[in-house]
């Protein structure tokens, strides 16, 4: 059985280069430990994707919301091709458990990280657009965001992870996030970067990517969530002894966890 068999049947599509789909699941660590095991792995295709991706978002876009200006539409493309928007795409196709990760990645939980979840599916897209064109590419993504791309969401949810982190740190501390880079590897050309987010003295999240602006996205969107989470978490404590449920802050459900189906 071909490694890419149980993912061309999830698709849904007629796949005809297999070992294309397949190199579009193995990121640098697996081929770096399996060095003859693949063609590649998918960071060029990664690459690809992202414009394939970014040109359907936006035309369906402009077709479904005609009353829309550039600014709002803009808007709307960004919380779709976001990272974390890409990664409830991925997570709805259950990407995660096809990926190949190196050892280290996958006890890290690569399987779930939303950078990981987004690249992958980039490259998804790619190896699509290559194998069966730009048509067949593009219907695809609409079929599959076509929750995401009819949403009628208000703007204040569509603005970007970043944003919104920083408006509930200022809102809450006064504070702005503070963003460290751990590390950057890899040739000029494709530098992965890994930076965390520091808020109120605190690491609420980790973010990879191949710039530092997708990387800190990345990771403000791990930090929400790990808010969100822990208002949570404050809520059912308060319930349990019987206290009263404080309000929910205004940003209480405007990051989904990774495989929510609705757009953020």
């Amino acid at each position: 059985m071909h490694p890419a068999d149980a993912l061309t049947e999830r698709l849904g599509l007629p796949i005809r280069d297999r070992d294309l789909l397949a190199q579009a699941l193995v990121h640098s660590s697996w081929l770096h430990e399996h060095p003859d095991a693949a063609r590649g792995h998918n960071e060029r295709l990664e690459f690809l994707g992202d414009a394939v991706v970014s040109l359907a978002v936006s035309e369906a876009l402009y077709l479904r919301h005609p009353a829309d200006d550039e600014g709002v539409l803009s808007a709307r493309r960004a919380a779709i091709v976001s990272t974390p928007g890409l990664a409830r795409l991925a997570a709805r196709l259950d990407l995660g458990s096809f990926m190949f990760l190196g050892e280290g990645e996958a006890q890290r939980g690569g399987r779930v990280r939303p950078s990981l979840l987004a690249s992958a599916f980039e490259a998804l897209v790619g190896a699509i657009y290559l194998d069966l064109g730009w048509e067949a590419a593009r219907d695809w993504i609409h079929r599959w965001a076509a929750e995401e791309l009819s949403a009628d969401s208000a703007l204040t949810t569509l603005k970007s992870p970043k944003s919104r982190l920083q408006e509930h740190t200022q809102r809450t501390t006064g504070d702005r996030p503070q963003y460290r880079l751990l590390e950057a590897v890899g040739p000029d050309h494709e530098k992965q970067f890994r930076i965390e987010v520091i808020v109120d003295g605190r690491v609420l999240g980790v973010g990879e990517g191949l710039s530092r602006r997708i990387a800190e996205t990345s990771a403000a969107a791990e930090a929400l969530e790990a808010l969100r989470a822990e208002r949570q978490a404050a809520r059912a404590a308060r319930a349990a002894a019987g206290q009263p449920s404080a309000a929910p802050g205004p940003d209480a459900t405007a990051v989904p966890g990774p495989d929510a189906t609705s757009a953020s």
